[in-house]
């Protein structure tokens, strides 16, 4: 458990709910590639058997692809808009209803809904119509010392994994990469508690010379000069410390899907690479 000061003892711990969605295919049903060429592909929404924390960003034939299931209550924008920002990254989850009621997961990500990871077997016995509830807790969790650091999306749970330190006035983050902030993408318009940014993908050889394409889902990743406070900016020496929640696209201006955990704008914090950096690891919820 990290020995940094919070006001964890403040938090509000609140139960949202929500049902899994099905599956949702583009109008018009194809992708376009940069080249021009299209395709049909799955990705988003549902339940994805087979794509877990901790597997490959890239390389499925898929777009958007997300790990775990896929939950939102879109029969009213406030409940879709509480589910959205009240719901932290590593908060507990558990069905309510259908053949796997009881069961419980991990909240791994915010996408265009949330996403949560069971069991394979778990998996297995749901549908979607299912009502999943989670037990929020961690918004407006804050560092007692460190004022200018703003955490986002960040349950207790997550925060201790993490194993930060500190030295000489700075916050140390182990993160399994690093990412330029010039391929930072789609989603720099979306304030940075609501949903994520597409990394840009479309050069290839790019990604195969920095190791993104080695990305995994559920990785933790720093951004240098990337100011995170209130949308996805531009700045000087800012620093967000981010994951990995989906995967790879083919459309322009697109790919693997990074949330907000961690933004500095002052140098309060450093990263570490460690290739270990993943949520699957992080919180025990591998295959």
């Amino acid at each position: 458990m990290s020995s940094l000061k919070t006001n964890e003892d403040a938090l509000v711990e609140m139960a949202v709910s929500g049902v899994i969605t099905t599956p949702a295919v583009r109008p018009g049903q194809y992708i376009p590639h940069p080249d021009g060429t299209a395709t049909v592909l799955p990705g988003m929404y549902g339940i994805t058997y087979n794509v877990r924390c901790g597997d490959r960003a890239f390389g499925w034939a898929g777009d958007h692809v997300e790990p775990g299931v896929s939950i939102d209550d879109d029969t009213d924008q406030g409940r879709h808009h509480a589910l959205h920002y009240l719901n932290c990254i590593g908060n507990e989850a558990m069905v309510t209803s259908g053949m796997a009621a009881g069961e419980r997961g991990i909240v791994v990500g915010e996408h265009a809904r949330i996403l949560v990871q069971f069991s394979p077997e778990a998996h297995e016995l749901m549908a979607p119509g299912d009502r999943i509830q989670v037990m929020t807790k961690g918004q407006g969790l804050a560092l007692t010392d460190y004022p200018g650091v703003a955490l986002k999306k960040m349950s207790p749970r997550l925060f201790h994994a993490l194993g930060i330190t500190e030295d000489n006035g700075r916050l140390h983050v182990n993160v399994a990469m690093e990412l330029p902030i010039r391929i930072m993408g789609s989603g720099a318009e979306l304030n940075s508690e609501y949903v994520d940014q597409d990394l840009m993908s479309g050069d290839r050889a790019l990604m195969a010379e920095l190791g993104i394409d080695q990305m995994r889902l559920g990785d933790v990743i720093a951004i240098r000069h990337a100011d995170h406070h209130w949308g996805r900016s531009y700045r000087k020496d800012a620093v967000s410390i981010c994951l990995c929640i989906h995967g790879d696209s083919v459309m322009t201006g697109h790919g693997p899907g990074i949330l907000t955990l961690m933004t500095a704008r002052n140098g309060e914090i450093d990263f570490t690479i460690d290739p270990a950096a993943n949520l699957a690891q992080l919180l025990n919820i591998g295959a």
